[in-house]
Parts: C-alpha cells; sequence; structure tokens
C-alpha cells in the first residue's frame, strides 16, 4: 500500500501569498500529506503532513468567495478556494483524517524521531496476527451460534414430529374405543403443547436477536449516500446479522441486513462502496471514507468474502510499495551497513580481543530482552487463542455430525408419517 496514491481529489484553486494571485490545480490527500498541485505547470504548490495541522477552517476571503483555511505549524497559513462539490466534503474529509491521525497512538512523528528496532517490527506484525485472529475468532463464534440455532430447529421438528405422532396414533383408535383418551382431554393437552412450544420459540428468537445484534466492529468514518456531493460525518457499525450507517449523533441512517448487501465495492484501504440493488426502484448505496476502515475490512472480507470486490483504484494502492521517510532512512541504513560488512569481510571465527567497535556494533542483537519478553507473552497469547479456535472447530465438528444424524432421524419418521397418513386416506 502506497501513502503517495491520493486517497482523495478534489478541483480548485490555491493562494499563492508570494504573487498575489490564485492557481487552478488539485487538491489532493494521501495518507500522511496533503499536496495541491497547479494544472498548468503540474508542480506542487503545497505540502504538508498531516502531524504538522494546527487548524482547519471554513473562511470567506474578500469577505465574499468561500475558502477553506489550513493552519501548518510555524504559522504558514494555507487557502483553498473554488472547491468541487464543495467546500463542507473537502472539510468534512480532511477534518475525519487529521483527528484520526492526532489520536492514532502509532504516529509518524514518533516514527520519524527514532528509527523503530527490529523487535519493535516484529511487536508489530504480531499484533496485527493477534487483531486479525481475534477478528476470525468472532466470525467462528458466530458461525457456532447460527449451529445452535439450527439444533434448536432440529430439535423443534423432533418435537412436532412426536406430537404428529400422538395425533396419527389417536386417528388410528377410534375415539369410541374404551381404552383411548377422550376427545376433549386430548384437545386441552394440545393446547398445553402448543403453548409450551410458543414459549420455546418466543425464548429462542429473543436469544438469536441479541447475539444477532453483536457489534463486532465500529469505525467513524465520512459518510454519503449515492454520491461524493454530500459527505457527512457519521459511523460505521459492523454487527454479526448486518451492517449499519449512523450520523454523529448515533441516530440509525440505515441497516443493511446481511442477506439483503449485493455488493461490497472496494475503492482503496480507506474507502468502500456498499450496495443493496432492487427491481424497479433505485438502489441503496452508501459510500464510507474511514482511516479505520482495514480494520473493518477485516472482518467484512470474512463475513462476504463472495459479495467484496476490488477496483482498479485499489490495485494502485497495492502496487505501488510503502514509501516514508523512515523507510528510505531505514534501507540506505541497512544498505549502507551490508556494504560495509562486504568491504570489511568479516570472518566467522573472530579472535578474542581483536573485534573493533564498529564490529561489535554489527553484531549486537536486533531485538531487546523487554522486547524478547513481549514478543513471547503476545506469542503465548496467540497460542491460546489458536487452541480456543481449535476447541471451537472441534465443537462445531461434533454439532454437524449430530446435525446430520438428526437430519436423517427426522426425514425418517417423515417418511413414517407421510405412510400413516396415506393409510388413513
Amino acid at each position: 500500500m502506497s501513502r503517495d496514491v491520493p486517497i482523495h481529489s478534489w478541483p480548485g484553486s490555491y493562494y499563492i501569498n508570494s504573487e498575489k494571485k490564485w492557481e487552478n490545480g488539485t487538491l489532493s490527500l494521501t495518507r500522511t500529506t496533503v499536496r495541491f498541485v497547479s494544472n498548468q505547470s503540474k508542480e506542487s504548490l503545497a505540502s504538508f503532513r498531516l502531524s504538522r495541522i494546527m487548524e482547519i477552517k471554513m473562511e470567506s476571503s474578500s469577505f465574499i468567495f468561500s475558502t477553506l483555511t489550513v493552519l501548518e505549524e510555524g504559522n504558514v497559513k494555507h487557502w483553498f478556494g473554488s472547491l468541487k462539490p464543495n467546500r463542507v466534503v473537502v472539510y468534512n474529509v480532511l477534518e475525519h483524517f487529521w483527528r484520526e491521525r492526532l489520536l492514532s497512538p502509532s504516529s509518524e512523528v514518533r516514527g520519524a524521531e527514532c528509527q523503530a528496532s527490529k523487535g519493535r517490527e516484529l511487536i508489530n506484525l504480531v499484533a496485527g496476527a493477534q487483531r486479525r485472529l481475534e477478528d476470525t475468532g468472532r466470525v467462528l463464534s458466530h458461525q457456532g451460534e447460527q449451529f445452535d440455532d439450527m439444533m434448536q430447529g432440529l430439535e423443534k421438528i423432533d418435537s412436532d414430529l412426536g406430537v404428529a405422532d400422538k395425533l396419527l396414533s389417536e386417528l388410528e383408535s377410534p375415539s369410541w374405543w374404551p381404552f383411548g383418551k377422550l376427545p376433549w382431554k386430548a384437545q386441552q393437552e394440545a393446547k398445553a403443547e402448543d403453548a409450551a412450544r410458543a414459549a420455546v420459540a418466543a425464548a429462542a428468537a429473543a436469544s438469536k436477536g441479541s447475539s444477532r445484534n453483536r457489534v463486532i466492529a465500529s469505525i467513524p468514518a465520512v459518510v454519503t449516500k449515492g454520491g461524493d456531493s454530500d459527505l457527512k460525518p457519521g459511523c460505521l457499525l459492523v454487527l454479526v446479522s448486518s451492517l449499519e450507517v449512523r450520523d454523529t449523533n448515533c441516530q440509525l441512517l440505515h441497516r443493511f441486513e446481511r442477506n439483503e448487501i449485493d455488493e461490497i465495492r472496494v475503492h482503496s484501504p480507506y474507502e468502500i462502496t456498499v450496495r443493496q440493488r432492487f427491481i424497479g426502484k433505485p438502489d441503496i448505496c452508501y459510500r464510507f471514507l474511514s482511516a479505520k476502515m482495514p480494520e473493518a475490512m477485516a472482518v467484512l472480507e470474512m463475513q462476504y468474502k463472495k459479495k467484496v470486490e476490488f477496483t482498479s483504484e485499489y490495485n494502485a494502492f497495492r502496487a505501488t510499495p510503502v514509501s516514508s521517510p523512515c523507510d528510505a532512512e531505514g534501507r540506505s541504513w541497512n544498505e549502507g551497513l551490508q556494504q560495509g560488512c562486504q568491504e570489511t569481510e568479516l570472518p566467522l571465527e573472530v579472535p578474542a580481543g581483536e573485534l573493533s567497535q564498529l564490529q561489535v556494533q554489527v553484531l549486537q542483537p536486533c531485538v531487546s530482552e523487554a522486547e524478547a519478553q513481549e514478543l513471547k507473552q503476545m506469542l503465548m497469547q496467540l497460542k491460546n487463542l489458536a487452541l480456543e479456535a481449535e476447541t471451537e472447530l472441534e465443537r462445531q465438528d461434533e454439532v454437524l455430525d449430530v446435525l446430520t444424524s438428526s437430519t436423517d432421524r427426522s426425514t425418517m419418521h417423515i417418511e413414517k408419517h407421510t405412510c400413516r397418513m396415506k393409510r388413513l386416506l
């Protein structure tokens, strides 16, 4: 994924203070940078990091023209005007990514100040794997709940088949038979059994509803229905059985049931479109733009695997490797270190007391003891999560075996009851 590929772009104009004029061009937002490129000279007139922004405001130029201003560190103010579709949309998107950048625990400012060690990189990788495994565990738990609901449904079918067996037995033995049950007593027992089944079904529906409304992930986002002209702050909730669109006041805007979603189109790692198609009326389509979209995509790709489509814009993000000052410094440092090692040609066995200071630094471990301890704890947590997932899979395998046998038994009982009813007719 590249930080140089723009997440979103808007045509507009930029005020060049030194020349006292407005220049037409394109305002672009990447993961870490805001950039304005002139249409005429194709040069970058303004480029600054999100971490250097102090304030974003909507103001007026000469009390007439509506503009968007960005205050950078060092009291440098950038003026943007004639933004399309409008400055409110641009403000909502810039303000969202800037705010999430400030709230992010892994700020790039800290990464620029000190290069991440190999141990820290390993810890970040393990942390990412742990989050993915936790998301997988949630989906696996939902699958187990579905199996439990199927078991309850089969138990209800067995109960109904038992009632049908009793009714058929009463039909096969006439009511005037002296050893048979009285007709009114049989009706009372049937009503009582119906009431008990209704209570069990209501309880099962209530428990199913509570599990279906469980929230798996919730991310802040900029939301629009249809086009890009009405992007507003809101949030996206990923539930076990649906997707919910809410505004900044947590008011429900729309709810996509899991079986109603026809397409999830991924435009970039930070932008998706969810669509529900209809015949004879317009589709319902919502577009989401969020700095934390990768967290939700980890769950969406598992829940809606067959409905997720990646566009060519997303492929452009993946085609270009990540480029940042920290990575460039790290690569140049590693290349210089490797070149130095090749030039010195250290032997495999060095006599004691003949190691220079540079060689000692080269041979120092890349992972500190504290990082190793943290890695050990995280790997133990990963092991526990994997064992729990294995246990749940084994339980679900047993449930599947029970489901198979119960289905076969119910099919056999239905065929037997069908034959008895045909004999009665």
